[in-house]
C-alpha cells in the first residue's frame, strides 16, 4: 500500500522529506513537478500537489529503534511534535510532522515500563 499525501508544493515536501526525514527520491512527474514517489526502507509515499490526497493525513510506521530516529530527527531539525513515549498498548510512539500538517506517527514496541499517557 502506498499512501497519497496533497501537498502544496512538490519540490519543497520532497527537499523536507529528503533532507529532515531521511526519505529518497524515488521518482518525479512533471516540469516542474506534481507527482513524486519517495521512499526509506520499506515506507513508500506519493506526494501530489493539490490534487489526490486530504489535508492533514496520519500515517503510522513501524521501526526497530524510535529513539535513535528521533535522535536523527532532532538533529536534522525535523518538526517533532512528540518525542518517544510508551504508551499502554504495547507501544513507543513519537509524532513528527511535515510541511503541509501531515503526521507521522512512528512507532517501535515498547522498551520499558508505559508512561502517562
Amino acid at each position: 500500500m502506498v499512501p497519497v499525501l496533497n501537498v502544496r508544493n512538490v519540490p519543497a515536501a520532497i527537499a523536507y522529506y529528503r533532507d529532515k526525514l531521511g526519505f529518497r527520491l524515488d521518482w518525479e512527474w512533471g516540469d516542474p513537478p506534481g507527482f513524486a514517489c519517495i521512499d526509506r526502507g520499506p515506507v513508500r509515499i506519493f506526494l501530489c500537489q493539490g490534487a489526490q490526497g486530504a489535508p492533514g493525513m496520519w500515517l503510522c510506521v513501524n521501526v526497530d529503534d524510535v529513539d535513535a530516529l528521533h535522535r536523527e530527527y532532532q538533529a536534522s531539525g525535523a518538526i517533532i511534535r512528540q518525542p518517544p513515549t510508551n504508551f499502554p498498548w504495547g507501544m513507543r510512539e513519537m509524532n513528527v510532522e511535515d510541511l503541509d500538517g501531515h503526521r507521522l506517527r512512528i512507532g517501535s514496541d515498547v522498551i520499558g515500563p508505559a508512561d502517562e499517557a
